[in-house]
C-alpha cells in the first residue's frame, strides 16, 4: 500500500514540475535568424593566398566577382554556407581581417530592428554579388555585413549548387 501512495506522490511531483516549468521554457528568446556566413581577409596577394587556402587548407573556390571599385574578389567554400571572401590589400587596407559577413533570414527587418535599438546601420542596398545587404561598426569598429541571399545572388547559387 506505501508503494502506491509513494508512486502517487512521485507522478503528481512529476506533474506539478511539468506544469509550472512549462511558462519558463516558453519564455525562452526566439532566434534571431543571424548566423556566419562569411568571414572577409584583406590578403597580400591573391594568388598566393588562393593557392594556399585551397591547396593546403582543402577549400574549394564558390566564385570570383569583381567589387564596385573593380578590385577582384575571390569566394571559398569553408562548407556550403559558410565562406572565406578574400580581396586584395592596398594602402588604405593592410592584410588582414576584413569583416564578418552575417547571414539574416530577413536583412530589412534586421536593420529595421537594430535602428529601432538605436545602432547606426546603413540602409540596405544591393551588393556587386546581387545580395541585400547593409553594414555597422561593432563597439570595437569591427564591421559586420548584415545580408541575405535570395536565389539570383553569387552567394545563393553557390549555396544551392553545393548540396
Amino acid at each position: 500500500m506505501r508503494w502506491i501512495s509513494g508512486s502517487a506522490l512521485f507522478i503528481a511531483g512529476m506533474m506539478a514540475g511539468m506544469f509550472f516549468m512549462q511558462p519558463n521554457a516558453a519564455s525562452e528568446p526566439k532566434t534571431t535568424g543571424l548566423r556566419l556566413n562569411h568571414f572577409g581577409l584583406y590578403v597580400k596577394d591573391l594568388d598566393e593566398s588562393t593557392a594556399f587556402y585551397t591547396q593546403k587548407m582543402g577549400f574549394r573556390k564558390a566564385f570570383t566577382f569583381n567589387d564596385a571599385a573593380g578590385k577582384p574578389v575571390v569566394y571559398l567554400y569553408i562548407n556550403r554556407d559558410t565562406f572565406l571572401e578574400m580581396t586584395p590589400a592596398d594602402a588604405d587596407h593592410p592584410a588582414g581581417f576584413s569583416h564578418a559577413g552575417i547571414w539574416a533570414d530577413d536583412v530589412r527587418a534586421t536593420v529595421s530592428s537594430l535602428k529601432e535599438a538605436g545602432v547606426k546601420v546603413e540602409d540596405v542596398h544591393v551588393g556587386s554579388t546581387k545580395a541585400p545587404l547593409a553594414n555597422l561598426l561593432d563597439p570595437n569598429g569591427v564591421r559586420l555585413e548584415l545580408l541575405s541571399f535570395p536565389p539570383e545572388s553569387l552567394q545563393g547559387k553557390a549555396m544551392a549548387a553545393r548540396k
